[in-house]
C-alpha cells in the first residue's frame, strides 16, 4: 500500500509540468514510476504464469489499475483524450508487461469515445505483442468492447483468423468474447470458429476454447447444438474447454463418441 501511495503522489505531481511536453516525456515518468514501485518478490511470481521469460516490475493488478485511473485523471486534465491515446501508445511500445497492462489501463472504459482511427491503432498494437498478457488486455477491454459497439470492426477478425501471426488468430476468437457475453454476434463466433480449427497452436486453441465456453455460458441451446455438429473435428483441448460450464450429463453428450483430434503445438 505504501508503494502505491508513493506511486500515487507521483501522478499528482504532474499537474502543471506536462505544457507542451511530448507525451514520450510522460510515459517516461510513468515507467520511472512503475520501476520505483514494483516489488522484486512479486516480479518471481509473476513470472510463474509463463513458459518463456518476460520482463515485469512486479505490480498486482488492482494497484496497477488504481494507479492508471489516476494518472489518466491527470493526463485527461492537462492534455485531453488525444493526448492519453498517444501517451498509451508509447506506453504499449515497451516489453515490460506492467507497461503494456498501464497503457490498457489509461484506456479501458473509454471505448465509447473512439472511432476507426482508434481501432487501427489497436490493431498495430497487435504486431508489438509478447505474451498471452499483452494480447488478452489489449484484446479484451479494448478491441472486444469496440468490436461489440459497431458491426464494421467484424471484418477484421476474418482477415485476422486467416493470417499468419498466432496472436493475430487469437485475436479473432478473443474479440468476439465480449459481444458473445452481451448474447451478439453468434454467427460470427460459428464463423470464427471454422476458420480457426486447424491451429495446432495451443495460444490459437486456448483463445477458441474461451471463446465457445463464453459461448455456450450465455447461449447454451444454440452453442451445445452448433459443438455437436463439430465435435469430431474439433481439437479435445478446445472441445473440452467449451464445455467446462455445462451440466455434466450435456458435456459428457458433447465430449462422448470418437475422440477429437490431440495434436496441441507449444508457442
Amino acid at each position: 500500500m505504501r508503494r502505491l501511495l508513493v506511486a500515487l503522489a507521483a501522478s499528482c505531481s504532474l499537474m502543471g509540468r506536462m505544457s507542451h511536453k511530448p507525451p514520450s516525456y510522460i510515459a517516461a515518468h510513468i515507467r520511472r514510476v512503475l520501476i520505483d514501485g514494483g516489488s522484486a518478490p512479486h516480479t518471481i511470481d509473476v513470472q510463474r504464469f509463463f513458459k518463456h521469460e518476460v520482463k515485469s516490475r512486479g505490480w498486482r493488478t488492482p494497484e496497477l489499475r488504481e494507479l492508471a485511473k489516476r494518472f489518466r485523471r491527470t493526463i485527461l486534465v492537462e492534455g485531453g483524450l488525444s493526448y492519453l491515446i498517444q501517451v498509451a501508445d508509447q506506453l504499449f511500445a515497451g516489453e515490460v508487461v506492467e507497461e503494456k497492462a498501464f497503457a490498457v489501463l489509461l484506456l479501458e472504459g473509454m471505448t465509447p469515445q473512439f472511432g476507426p482511427q482508434e481501432f487501427k491503432l489497436f490493431e498495430s498494437w497487435l504486431d508489438r505483442i509478447t505474451s498471452w498478457a499483452d494480447h488478452d488486455g489489449l484484446v479484451h477491454y479494448l478491441i472486444g468492447p469496440m468490436v461489440v459497439s459497431n458491426d464494421r470492426y467484424l471484418s477484421r477478425l476474418t482477415v485476422w483468423a486467416k493470417g499468419k501471426s498466432v496472436w493475430h488468430r487469437r485475436a479473432a476468437a478473443v474479440a468476439l468474447i465480449q459481444s458473445t457475453r452481451q448474447h451478439k454476434n453468434f454467427e460470427h463466433v460459428r464463423a470464427m470458429t471454422e476458420l480457426l480449427l486447424e491451429s495446432s497452436d495451443d495460444m490459437v486453441q486456448k483463445g477458441l476454447g474461451w471463446l465457445l465456453r463464453e459461448a455456450a455460458k450465455a447461449n447454451p441451446e444454440e452453442t451445445v447444438a452448433y459443438l455437436m455438429t463439430i465435435r469430431d473435428r474439433t481439437p479435445r483441448f478446445v472441445l473440452r474447454t467449451a464445455c467446462e460450464t455445462l451440466d455434466s450429463a450435456t458435456r459428457q453428450r458433447v465430449l462422448g463418441g470418437p475422440r477429437s483430434r490431440t495434436i496441441v503445438k507449444n508457442s
